[in-house]
């Protein structure tokens, strides 16, 4: 222990450097913004702002683009709690319980919330990266892909604490995203599948452009086209910007088992912020005493998935600093920025790079807190986009959403797949169908269908031979009872109930 703090300390030297502080606070606030604009997210921020690394010294350089990180994963819950249009994937479930809140006039307690269950879920994965990254990194290497197709089974169970009070029309739109995630080229065979002839279709669909579509352009359509949303802005006042003592004692274990679910996805290459906020918004629904409220606006919904977003973003740090495996989008473009500031990644890291290590490391504690202090005071800030005069804002949310829609591949055909989607959120939305349920499937339907033909292949085609795997039983059995748990346990209460009633 004495080391580790001696390790720490040699980091917050490095961070007794004006600049370096300046690098860490710059790196927060544009991650924030980053964040906040429909289509961008921290991957494409990172990857943005790489050029302005070049010259920079390792550590303040690694510092700039992990506050980005960090702060685009909290900037994503600003667009979804004012104007449902998620910045990015892992913002999605937010806009659930988020955008219901400021319907409410709620809208800066939630985006209060929003700020403190990621700022609590990100320092206490500094902790636990700090003292358990070299351990539990061993583990995820257990993970194959046997043990990735059943995590991700396990995330689709989420489908049914998103399907409201109509299951049917909710698992509806989860196999609308199971079919769109199937479009394009076969993973094995390399045929294309319903591509009807369209090149631009042989890549497949990226969610991104779905879920601006599903959420963005459908909210501002179901505005424009006389619906009954009406924000009482005037009912946001400083004083009501705050959480009261029963909200925390409400979200706070919430937010403890967000924290942990998250940083321990995070660490699962390949796996992400997005499934972590899908499940822990899941667990959430199920554990809550007022799960049946989920969607309605609450803001145990706002606190379960951003302290989760928050937390996998720390722990794919893990994986990628102590393995040199990334894991995620976002610290596969951290990783290349190391290497090419002449420092590998890897068991060594911490050995060889120790001031590069530790200075990172205690960067996160101290962005931690610049992301609290910018939430909460630019929270006035933000509370103010509501007051822009519905047409206005509309207009500059739907440039953003289509200018961020083009820039994820340079592509008009992207913006077209965007508009159409918007059309069937629309549309969906008129039906009272949910949209989340359709990204779920997206998101998790090709990484389902390429770990189970992975592992297959593996397996020499035998399904047995696939979840058989110690680990991925044990995954397994835990989805079936998360899936008809709750189903089960409410069939047995009322023949329970039905029973005493007859007797007596």
């Amino acid at each position: 222990m004495g080391n580790l703090f001696q390790n720490l300390a040699i980091g917050f030297s490095v961070l007794a450097d004006p600049i370096v502080i300046l690098y860490a606070l710059s790196g927060v606030l544009a991650g924030v913004i980053i964040g906040a604009l429909p289509g961008l997210g921290p991957s494409v921020g990172i990857a943005v702002l790489l050029p302005l690394t070049y010259g920079m010294e390792p550590s303040a350089g690694i510092i700039l683009l992990c506050g980005i990180y960090y702060g685009a994963m909290y900037g994503g819950s600003i667009t979804s709690i004012l104007i449902n249009t998620p910045g990015d994937s892992a913002a999605i479930m937010t806009t659930l319980d988020g955008y219901p809140l400021t319907l409410k006039g709620q809208a800066g307690k939630a985006l209060g919330m929003a700020a403190y269950a990621s700022v609590i879920g990100g320092t206490i994965s500094v902790v636990a990266f700090m003292l358990l990254a070299p351990v539990i990194a061993q583990y995820a290497l257990a993970f194959g892909s046997s043990e990735y197709f059943a995590l991700m089974i396990l995330g689709l169970t989420s489908i049914a604490g998103m399907t409201g009070d109509s299951p049917a029309k909710g698992f509806f739109a989860a196999f609308l995203g199971l079919f769109i995630a199937l479009i394009g080229l076969d993973l094995v065979t390399g045929l294309p599948r319903y591509v009807f002839g369209n090149v631009h279709l042989y890549s497949g669909i990226d969610f991104i452009p779905v879920a601006m579509g599903l959420f963005g352009i459908a909210e501002i359509i179901a505005i424009n086209s006389g619906g009954d949303i009406n924000i009482d802005k005037e009912s946001i006042k400083l004083k009501n910007l705050f959480p009261t003592k029963q909200e925390w004692k409400d979200c706070l274990p919430h937010i403890g088992r967000g924290t942990g679910l998250g940083f321990f996805i995070g660490m699962l290459p390949g796996a992400g912020a997005t499934i972590a906020s899908f499940l822990s918004y899941s667990m959430a629904k199920k554990i809550s005493k007022r799960g049946n409220q989920f969607g309605t606006g609450l803001l145990e919904g706002v606190a379960a998935p951003e302290s989760a977003n928050n937390a996998a973003s720390m722990g794919a740090m893990v994986p990628m600093l102590t393995l040199g495996v990334p894991g995620s989008g976002s610290t596969a473009i951290m990783m290349g920025a190391l290497m090419m500031l002449g420092i590998t990644p890897g068991p060594s890291f911490f050995i060889k790079e120790a001031e590069v290590a530790w200075s990172l490391v205690a960067s996160m504690y101290v962005g931690n807190l610049f992301l609290l202090l910018l939430g909460v005071l630019g929270l006035p800030l933000f509370v103010r986009i509501l007051k822009v005069k519905a047409p206005i804002l509309n207009s500059v949310v739907l440039a953003f959403i289509l200018i961020g829609a083009y820039a994820l591949e340079n592509s008009m055909f992207t913006v077209g797949v965007t508009i159409f989607f918007g059309a069937i959120g629309y549309f969906l939305k008129k039906l009272k169908v949910p949209s989340a349920p359709a990204i779920l499937g997206i998101v998790l339907g090709y990484l389902t269908e390429s770990n189970l033909r992975q592992a297959l292949i593996i397996a020499d085609g035998s399904i047995f031979g696939v979840i058989a795997k110690p680990i991925t039983a044990v995954i397994l059995v835990f989805a079936i009872i998360l899936a008809f748990g709750t189903p089960i346990t409410e069939f047995v209460k009322k023949r329970f109930a039905k029973n005493i009633a007859v007797s007596k």
